[in-house]
């Protein structure tokens, strides 16, 4: 937890308010926070490390910063924050929905970005979908999912940290 530190006080576009929540995050012991970009990644990076585990109830995470989610469509009313929520149980990730993002100039820059991140080493990143991005410019109606399957009760039943754990599909598996 890190109650003397307001991450809304901060002012995303100021590389001072980057630097102050680094040295937050790295003073609560949060690590690689060095290498991290925006105020979104800091604060995310804050809460898998610090609040995720203790998420033992069943809890809805609403608003992510629009840094890590890049199909989710931007919130209405708040700045930077996006349509999004997880499901949280027994410290860890239930289920993932947001709106879907269909305006194809903020997707194509969101996919930029994460390629961006991919080349830089980033193993969760993804790159630029072309079809997708087409899909998008032709007229692709809003849109919303919930992600939530049998990975991720495998996950809950078997007590594993990551769905690349209990993943089906070896092609997607990291090789050791």
């Amino acid at each position: 937890q890190m109650p003397e530190f307001d991450f809304a006080a901060l002012d995303p576009s100021d590389p001072a308010s980057i630097e102050a929540a680094k040295m937050a995050a790295s003073t609560r012991g949060v690590p690689k926070v060095g290498s991290l970009g925006t105020v979104g990644e800091v604060l995310n990076a804050c809460f898998e490390e610090l609040c995720e585990p203790t998420l033992i109830q069943p809890t809805f995470v609403i608003d992510y910063p629009v840094e890590v989610s890049p199909l989710a469509k931007p919130h209405r009313t708040k700045p930077g924050l996006t349509e999004r929520f997880e499901l949280f149980a027994t410290g860890r990730e239930i289920a993932n929905s947001f709106s879907e993002l269909t305006d194809p100039i903020d997707q194509r820059e969101r996919f930029e970005a994460q390629a961006a991140k991919k080349a830089a080493g980033d193993e969760e990143a993804c790159g630029v979908d072309e079809d997708f991005l087409l899909a998008l410019e032709q007229g692709m109606p809003p849109t919303g999912g919930l992600g939530i399957g049998i990975d991720r009760v495998i996950m809950l039943l078997t007590n594993s940290a990551s769905i690349r754990d209990v993943i089906a599909f070896p092609l997607l598996k990291k090789e050791e």
